[in-house]
């Protein structure tokens, strides 16, 4: 009660002292001069601090909200994820000298097999407009003497329960890099004692890049299904920055001719 009487008095003044300046600058042509000089340098004062208010509001209002999981999913998707990486803060945001199995989260492993890792990762926070997601990341590559560098995540149980051959399992990703590399995304699906893998190479001519995986060519027994994961692999990383935007993961039967 007493916050919604606080309110409500805020409100008041607010109304009253935008009809007193309103009404100055309605009367201004005619006001004193002395009257007006003391007037005038007391609404740019006024301006300064309302000018830095909406500006940081601008701002502040601009980003992707913390913990946002909004992005576009495919009709009838039964399942889609974005990763605590690209929604949320981590309690350690970078690390340099990346070693081999090092981690991210509870969700992002790092792979490579450098002898000397000149490799640096961070999670930044997105500040443009047209990005869904409120953090991404940036990979640093600079001396690079491995044969492989791969991002894996760990898919949910979610995206695992109830998996079928008749699903299409679509991954998104908006990518920025210094320099083209290719980059593939691959499936990697536990059933029993075997794992399924499909491969899928994402496009090099845009930022938002889509792969979709449709299990009706897999071998997946559908009874066995243990765990899913997705390995980013990066060809020629060398001398290079990386940064991924936002990443997300959708699941949807496949449409039935």
């Amino acid at each position: 009660m007493r916050k919604l009487g606080k309110k409500l008095i805020d409100s008041a003044l607010i109304a009253r002292f935008t009809r007193r300046w309103s009404a100055k600058a309605d009367r201004a042509p005619q006001t004193e001069l002395s009257v007006l000089r003391k007037q005038a340098g007391q609404a740019r004062a006024l301006r300064r601090h309302l000018d830095k208010l909406i500006y940081t509001a601008e701002d502040r209002l601009a980003l992707p909200r913390i913990g946002s999981n909004k992005f576009s999913r495919p009709h009838n998707t039964d399942w889609s994820w974005r990763p605590q990486l690209w929604r949320a803060p981590l309690t350690k945001s970078g690390l340099s000298s990346v070693q081999t199995k090092a981690t991210m989260g509870d969700e992002v492993t790092i792979f490579h097999d450098c002898t000397l890792s000149e490799l640096g990762i961070r999670q930044i926070r997105n500040l443009e407009e047209n990005h869904l997601a409120p953090y991404g990341l940036r990979l640093e590559v600079y001396r690079f003497d491995g044969s492989f560098l791969s991002l894996v995540l760990d898919l949910q149980d979610d995206c695992v329960d109830g998996m079928k051959r008749t699903h299409v399992l679509r991954v998104d990703a908006v990518i920025e890099m210094e320099k083209p590399i290719e980059i593939f995304a691959r499936l990697n699906i536990r059933h029993g004692p075997n794992t399924e893998q499909m491969v899928q190479e994402l496009p090099l001519n845009k930022s938002e890049v889509t792969a979709e995986f449709d299990l009706a060519y897999s071998n997946l027994n559908e009874k066995r299904v243990e765990k899913a994961w997705i390995d980013l692999i990066f060809e020629g990383p060398e001398m290079n920055q990386i940064m991924l935007r936002d990443l997300t993961f959708s699941r949807r039967p496949r449409a039935q001719l």
